[in-house]
């Protein structure tokens, strides 16, 4: 079974693409904007999940999909990667087998040249662990470079000039 937790990931991701939410029977389109503020989900993607959610909006599905949300929050359904591009894929546990990815409609993707679609985060945590590894390659390169100099000193033939010359 899918959790709640894991078709709001499913739909986040999914929307960093471009893929809308299809709301009252694909009548209505909804795609938030921001999707992430900071550590959660922006006001606007918790306002899509309501809708998504809302017995009033009828039958709700990701743009490119037939599976509604409803489908995938009950124990017949799972969200494993796809093989092929790594989003979160709707798997039907038991039965018939659900149709494609929804990555089969967008041109060029997977592309490994673009970042993936994340979850959210800590931004100020993640700059952090990148400014750690740049500052650990920087001692690096310097500690290599430092040796390779001392190298080309000791190998260098040796000029001894005299004083005074």
């Amino acid at each position: 079974m899918a959790s709640e937790q894991r078709v709001r990931e499913y739909l986040a991701c999914w929307f960093q693409l471009g893929k809308r939410l299809l709301l009252s029977n694909g009548r209505e389109a909804y795609l938030p904007h921001p999707i992430f503020n900071g550590k959660g989900y922006s006001q606007d993607f918790e306002r899509c999940w309501q809708l998504a959610i809302a017995p009033e909006s009828g039958i709700c599905y990701l743009e490119g999909t037939d599976y509604a949300l409803s489908e995938l929050l009950s124990p017949a359904w799972e969200l494993p990667n796809c093989v092929r591009c790594e989003m979160p894929l709707p798997v039907k546990v038991l039965g018939v087998r659900s149709p494609g990815c929804p990555c089969a409609d967008l041109l060029g993707w997977p592309d490994p040249d673009l970042p993936q679609p994340h979850l959210p985060g800590d931004s100020r945590e993640h700059l952090q662990r990148i400014r750690d590894r740049v500052h650990a390659l920087s001692i690096g390169l310097a500690t290599q470079a430092s040796g390779s100099l001392e190298r080309i000193i000791r190998s260098s033939p040796s000029s001894n000039v005299e004083d005074g010359v």
